[in-house]
């Protein structure tokens, strides 16, 4: 890699993220995992010759880790998922570097953990660290540590994970590609009355979307519901989602020459600041504050700090400049942000005016 270029020697170019999930990565039919990556690689080629930035995130350690040890369900035992995991991830990374290899590409294994992402420090060398793989034309191939994970440092999906890279390296969209055509109004598997979703114009509609989520199948941890919940990181963030079909290969080109293909979800026309898109999205919430119906308008309608004489309840166990979720009275979740008190010292003084709680600088209203 010697002679790489620094990351100011290149023109900043459009960028995309691709997820492909476990059920496309097993194959089906005639088609190997090989068959897949290798189809994979050859889209994100012609994309990379355009000119874009590529980075790719990836699901299939588990999987191919159950397959190499010819298990014939997956393990429900954290120990023997992170073992597998183990297994399959170095087989994993084989087949992309192989097959990118063969038509001039250089990939890197990028392993994080939620932990990775909640911490300020690390969240800023994880930016830094793509931002220069894509400077130099390497593709980043992004997993979740799961060798290493713990529940509580857990994503728990990928397309939660691909949201988030999306918003580390300013991408400009987000393709989540999964094993059904596109969005429908219900599940089109038993529900022969279910319409077919093409567009999803605002974060209003989105909301109202959360009915035909699904659960993830055996082999994925996913589903619609956290597809959903990735599109409404990566739009309120000011990135554009398409989701569609990545069984046939020739979907993943035509998304990348801009064909209306699937269903997509329009970028917010008001995204989030950048200093509060790490706030919203991917902090740890330690504990929640639930607010007045008055603390509300201040946060909503006037931008304003929230003070102690709004909160009628503090709940869970945190520390000072630790995240909180920011409640309404009947539950809705407001925004996050970082907690000036710790929640021992917070339940003394509820509803105590003059108190500040959260400064509207550490605050992100989603």
């Amino acid at each position: 890699m010697a002679g790489l270029p620094s990351t100011s020697s290149q023109p900043r170019g459009p960028r995309r993220v691709v997820k492909v999930g476990t059920s496309l990565l097993r194959g089906s039919g005639e088609r190997s995992t090989a068959a897949v990556i290798a189809d994979l690689a050859a889209s994100l080629k012609r994309a990379c010759r355009r000119g874009e930035s590529m980075a790719l995130v990836t699901s299939g350690a588990v999987g191919l880790g159950c397959t190499s040890l010819q298990m014939a369900e997956r393990p429900t035992a954290v120990e023997a998922l992170q073992a597998a995991a183990a297994v399959g991830q170095g087989r994993l990374m084989g087949l992309y570097q192989e097959a990118f290899a063969v038509r001039g590409l250089a990939v890197a294994q990028v392993l994080l953990t939620r932990g990775d992402l909640a911490s300020k420090r690390r969240y800023q060398n994880a930016c830094r660290t793509l931002e220069q793989l894509l400077a130099w034309g390497v593709v980043p191939v992004v997993n979740e540590n799961d060798t290493l994970a713990t529940d509580e440092l857990r994503f728990g999906d990928n397309d939660t994970l691909s949201a988030l890279v999306a918003v580390a390296i300013g991408a400009d969209e987000l393709i989540l590609l999964t094993d059904v055509d596109r969005l429908y109004s219900g599940d089109p598997r038993s529900d022969t009355s279910a319409q077919p979703i093409e567009e999803v114009r605002d974060l209003a509609e989105l909301a109202q979307l959360s009915h035909v989520a699904s659960g993830g199948g055996q082999w994925g941890t996913g589903g619609m519901t956290t597809k959903l919940a990735a599109a409404r990181i990566a739009t309120s963030s000011g990135i554009r989602v398409r989701l569609a079909d990545g069984r046939d290969p020739a979907v993943l080109d035509a998304l990348l020459a801009g064909e209306r293909v699937g269903t997509v979800f329009q970028a917010s026309l008001t995204p989030l600041p950048d200093r509060k898109r790490w706030l919203a999205h991917a902090l740890l919430p330690k504990g929640s504050l639930r607010l007045d119906a008055g603390a509300e308008r201040a946060l909503v309608e006037r931008g304003a700090s929230l003070l102690a004489v709004g909160v009628i309840a503090v709940e869970g166990d945190f520390g000072p400049r630790e995240a909180v979720r920011l409640l309404a009275a009947d539950g809705r979740e407001l925004g996050r942000g970082l907690a000036g008190l710790g929640s021992a010292e917070l339940r003394g003084l509820v509803g105590r005016a003059g108190v500040e709680v959260v400064h509207r600088d550490q605050l992100a209203l989603l």
